[in-house]
């Protein structure tokens, strides 16, 4: 994988300096405030890029004033000092700034809740499409101690470890006694994630007797040390653990790796976001976010550790359990590393999907793929009757193509595999949402 990283960096066009961002007299060009997954990291690296980008020089990172906070600092051919200030407290920290004007944007490991929506009403529309942007995709892996035998554990399995109803690690058909549980602190998108991925959906709260820390490497490290431990992090942050592989309902066991990630298809995978106020915007803050999508941006994302959104083409394995026509259609061709979904009780494209259709564009114009060199394969979930599912999983196919016509793709064929073969549980409308995906296949 790290090859892959490697050339699709060599990829990467050298930019020229951009046009030139206005300098502040006095105080920082830009205040970052949220996730901890992006902002110990992932944020100052992107700074840093945007930085050199402008044509900055001398460009490094210092402390900051308390923990987990930096500061990015780079000197103009005049000698003028320019300073970015990031602040990793937790994703739910970055909503509080932006209320409290200590931030001109947000860096968030989960969506913006409604009652954060409604609370930066005066900013205007954050979950419109140039406010709410996906600049990666992380996966949560679930890790143990490299010396625990176990390799996978389904989700319901994870709600009663981490509520404390399963406490050893005999009850799981393992060994090592008492299970000791490390989560990330209430602050953290990690968390809200975990919770609302696993512990809320089962009506579960953590059990209070688990490790808590602010720090993914520390939180990473001591489960590491621990022939007892079990905790959760993000995908960056595995380091010496063990990441074991996850079911969700009725799907296949799934290990954190790139490309089920890449497809949101992995039980545990989540977006990671920059929120940018639509009013009294920050240029800093609007250059960040359009570096951040561009090639080199998405490159950057890459090396970190994250998965970027560039497509690319991938081969899947065709196995007995998946529907014949499905299984004609990987022998021939090719999956890219991107799903379609929907916004929440609807047929319209979510923000991350308007994105990616530009990139699946790009993608098949620079391989000559538009001339019925594409097939888009739509799923469904089991919550109505399976003849409907089958018929609006074809009609979600159908959506999309309505986007690419607009570009000129001339599609192949449109295939509807209705509730077959789901990538979550169809138990919650969060695992239905996810079900209901299309993917693209190139031939």
């Amino acid at each position: 994988m790290r090859l892959r990283v490697l050339f699709l960096l060599m990829l990467v066009p050298l930019y020229a300096v951009a046009a030139p961002l206005p300098i502040p007299d006095q105080g920082p060009a830009l205040r970052i405030q949220g996730s901890n997954t992006l902002g110990a990291a992932l944020g100052p690296v992107l700074v840093k890029g945007l930085m050199e980008q402008q044509g900055l020089q001398a460009v490094h990172s210092e402390p900051g004033a308390g923990a987990n906070e930096q500061r990015v600092i780079g000197k103009t051919r005049q000698g003028k000092t320019v300073t970015v200030e990031v602040a990793a407290h937790g994703s739910s920290t970055g909503f509080s700034a932006l209320k409290k004007s200590s931030a001109d944007l947000a860096a968030s490991s989960r969506p913006i809740k409604d009652s954060e929506l409604v609370d930066l009403e005066p900013l205007g529309d954050l979950k419109s499409p140039d406010a709410e942007q996906v600049i990666a995709i992380d996966g949560l892996a679930i890790i143990l101690n490299p010396h625990n035998p176990l390799t996978t554990l389904n989700t319901e399995q994870l709600a009663q470890i981490f509520n404390g109803e399963v406490s050893t690690w005999e009850a799981l058909g393992g060994v090592g006694g008492i299970i000791h549980l490390y989560a990330r602190d209430d602050q953290s998108g990690t968390y809200d994630t975990f919770k609302e991925l696993v512990l809320s959906r089962r009506g579960k709260p953590l059990a209070p007797g688990a490790n808590r820390f602010e720090s993914s490497e520390a939180l990473s490290d001591a489960v590491s040390r621990d022939p007892q431990g079990i905790g959760f992090i993000g995908l960056p942050y595995v380091r010496q653990a063990k990441a074991v592989a996850i079911v969700d309902g009725d799907s296949q066991p799934m290990l954190p790796l790139n490309s089920l990630i890449a497809t949101e298809d992995y039980p545990l995978s989540r977006r990671l976001f920059f929120y940018l106020p639509p009013s009294g915007q920050n240029p800093w803050a609007k250059a960040l976010v359009d570096f951040t999508q561009s090639s080199k941006g998405q490159g950057i994302v890459a090396a970190s550790g994250f998965i970027a959104q560039q497509v690319q083409a991938m081969n899947v394995e065709p196995r007995p359990s998946m529907p014949e026509g499905y299984q004609a259609i990987a022998r021939d061709a090719q999956r890219l590393t991107v799903n379609f979904r929907f916004e929440e009780g609807s047929a319209s494209l979510d923000n991350k999907a308007r994105q990616d259709l530009q990139r699946v564009v790009a993608y098949l114009k620079a391989h000559g793929k538009l001339d019925k060199q594409v097939t888009l394969v739509g799923f469904g979930d089991a919550k109505n009757d399976p003849q409907r599912a089958a018929l609006l999983s074809k009609l979600r196919g159908m959506a999309v193509r309505r986007e690419l016509v607009k570009s000129g793709v001339v599609l192949r064929d449109i295939r509807g595999f209705g509730a077959q073969m789901p990538v979550a549980a169809n138990t919650a409308d969060e695992g239905r949402i996810k079900n209901r995906r299309v993917e693209v296949w190139v031939y």
